[in-house]
């Protein structure tokens, strides 16, 4: 039976939405894996960032619409996820995961989770559903369930996030760039992406591993 997969993304685009590359990447591992993936983001708006010069545009985007992007239109609003629809649910990473699904990247260990975002992650920890987080997005994790769970995870070796997924009550491991930590008794599965990848070859290589060590926990 294909499992069904929630991949939350925050946008479209490394500086202000879904890293591209993770995405895609971890959405090919779960196609070639046989399982189903539906394409969610939240329906909020954030300040758009000129992907040439780096610097904000002064103009405003919403996630939900430019997640569409990456899902060729087939997109749910997260609001409308319920946890008893799937197997499991993954977050590929890129600034979007700290400015649009948290407000990571002003706040650090202050920072709180977008609503419906976090309703649904929570329902599905609670339903026994595993949960996946690629690069920066294992800090909502974190900042869901370090208070309560204290579970494993990584973002790589840089200490600023790590210092503050600890701080948040998560317990930070330092891996490289395709490495792959699993805390089974919590069912999260995080892995550091462009935290630490060199190149592309190296977020294939890590989404790859850590969507099959999810749907291993989904068996």
């Amino acid at each position: 039976m294909s499992r069904k997969v929630a991949v939350i993304l925050s946008g479209c685009g490394v500086y202000d939405g879904a890293e591209i590359h993770e995405a895609v990447c971890a959405l090919l591992a779960l196609n070639r894996a046989g399982a189903t993936a539906v394409c969610a983001a939240p329906n909020v708006e954030f300040d758009e960032i000129d992907h040439i010069t780096s610097q904000p545009t002064g103009k405003r985007r919403n996630a939900l619409v430019e997640a569409a992007r990456i899902a060729r239109g087939q997109i749910r609003d997260v609001a409308l996820l319920h946890a008893d629809e799937f197997d499991a649910a993954l977050l590929p990473g890129g600034f979007g995961a700290a400015k649009n699904l948290s407000n990571f990247a002003t706040a650090g260990a202050d920072c709180t989770v977008e609503p419906t975002t976090a309703e649904v992650l929570r329902a599905m920890k609670a339903a026994g559903k595993p949960i996946g987080a690629l690069c920066i997005a294992p800090v909502v994790l974190a900042r869901l369930f370090g208070p309560d769970f204290h579970p494993q995870v990584t973002i790589g070796n840089e200490k600023g996030p790590a210092d503050a997924i600890n701080s948040m009550g998560a317990r930070h491991i330092d891996t490289p760039a395709t490495g792959v930590v699993v805390d089974a008794a919590n069912r999260l599965v995080t892995t550091p992406c462009y935290m630490l990848a060199g190149g592309v070859a190296e977020v294939a290589t890590g989404a790859e591993a850590a969507v099959r060590e999810l749907l291993k926990l989904t068996q």
